[in-house]
Formats: C-alpha cells, structure tokens, sequence
C-alpha cells in the first residue's frame, strides 16, 4: 500500500506559541491539550484548490468607491518563496489593513478615529511566474488596543496566502522598519527568535518606488523552512 507524503514539517522555535502570556486573548483560545498530528490524505496534497484563476485581482488600494484614498502612497511587493529559495507562482496572495488614520472599514472596529469612504483595506492578486506580487495601497497608522494598558499596535499589514490547496495556507504580519511600537508589541514580540522577528519587518525599496508618486517596501515571504516567515498560529484571532 503506497503512502501520500505529507508537508514538511515547520521549524521549530519560529512560529509563536498557540498561548503567549503577554497577549491576554490567547489564554480563552489555545488548545488545552497538545495538538494530535494527522496524517495527509491525498485530497488535502492535491486541494482543494482555492481557484486563483477565479478571483478578480485587486492589486490597487488608493481607489475606491470612485474616489482616492486619504494617507501616504505605498507600493508593497515581495516574492513568494518555498524552503529552498524557488519562486511559488500561482499562489493567492491576500491582505488587509488599516487606513490612514488607524481604522479598519469593518463593524467590528469601534476605534473613534475617521473611516475612508474611499479605502476598502483590502486587496489580492496571485504571484507570477516569478513568484512575485505587487500592491498599491496606503501606508496603515498606528492605533490602540485593549489587549493592556496604553497598548498600541504598530503600523502593519495582514497577508494570508494560499498554495495549491486550503491546507497550505499561510497568515502573517508586515511590519515597518524603524517603528518604536515594534519593541512593546506582544504579538510581534511572541515570535521566539530574535532573527525570524526581524523577518516579518519589509525594508525600503528605492527600486520598487514610483517616483513622485509613492515609496516601495519590500516584503519577501518563505512558506518553510530555516528562513521561514513566522506564521500566525494562536496570534490570529484579533482584528488588529
């Protein structure tokens, strides 16, 4: 009887814990028993597949509603990159963020500060064939949260990116160089090692800057791997 191989297992000591003390929601939602490795049927190797040739690609986040969003002009682009330095095509890339003043343009966010009519946050593409993606959008502000006294998140951005199947997809955070809240974050700080943390910050891009128009961050994402970019396992569930 033959065997489906499975994914490669993640590195340890990258990705943060499923509890982290600092970041109080993720007492109520860690798993209190250890998790129990199944094993991969062949369905989950081979899909399902989440139809990027379906998904209208919104790379542009500075218009929306017929009008141009408020705030500084981004370019955000990386390449998508598997355990062994090779481009992954094909895979949907999607992220979320807040505006320029710090609000997300969803109900859940009560933060008092003003909505974009014209920024949606939101945006997805599938990479090339060189593993590459590219979004326009606006560089996200700094807001507070209730996770500790005086908490304020860094400026950041969401990513989630699917494979070739739902199993293999992937969450995690953008942040920005240079950003004093980096240091107070929990969430940031959850990751284990002091080199994988420093995977999560994007770095200025002169290339990837249209000049006169907007700066370029650079953002390159490895699914596995000794170079792993950390994922969000237990430190998921907020909003922010």
């Amino acid at each position: 009887m033959s065997t489906v191989p499975g994914y490669r297992r993640i590195a340890t000591g990258i990705d943060p814990p499923y509890d982290y003390a600092a970041y109080t929601s993720t007492h109520k939602r860690a798993p209190r028993n250890p998790p129990i490795r199944i094993a991969h049927t062949l369905s989950e190797i081979t899909g399902p597949r989440p139809g990027v040739e379906l998904v209208d690609a919104d790379a542009d986040l500075t218009h929306f509603a017929g009008g141009e969003a408020l705030g500084e002009r981004i370019v955000v682009t990386g390449r998508v990159l598997d355990e062994d330095g090779r481009p992954v095509s094909g895979a949907l890339v999607e992220i979320w963020q807040a505006n320029s003043a710090g609000r997300y343009a969803h109900d859940v966010d009560q933060h008092d500060a003003p909505l974009d009519p014209h920024f949606s946050g939101v945006g997805r593409v599938a990479t090339g064939a060189d593993g590459a993606y590219r979004f326009s959008t606006i560089k996200p502000a700094a807001y507070p949260w209730k996770n500790h006294y005086n908490a304020w998140r860094p400026q950041h951005i969401h990513f989630s990116l699917f494979g070739p199947g739902f199993a293999t997809r992937l969450i995690t955070q953008m942040y920005f160089p240079g950003d004093p809240l980096l240091e107070l974050d929990p969430i940031f700080q959850s990751v284990p090692d002091p080199a994988a943390r420093q995977r999560l910050v994007c770095a200025f891009d002169i290339e990837a800057t249209i000049p006169e128009h907007a700066l370029g961050y650079r953002f390159d994402i490895v699914l596995r791997g000794r170079d792993l970019t950390p994922h969000e396992r237990g430190i998921s569930g907020d909003a922010g």
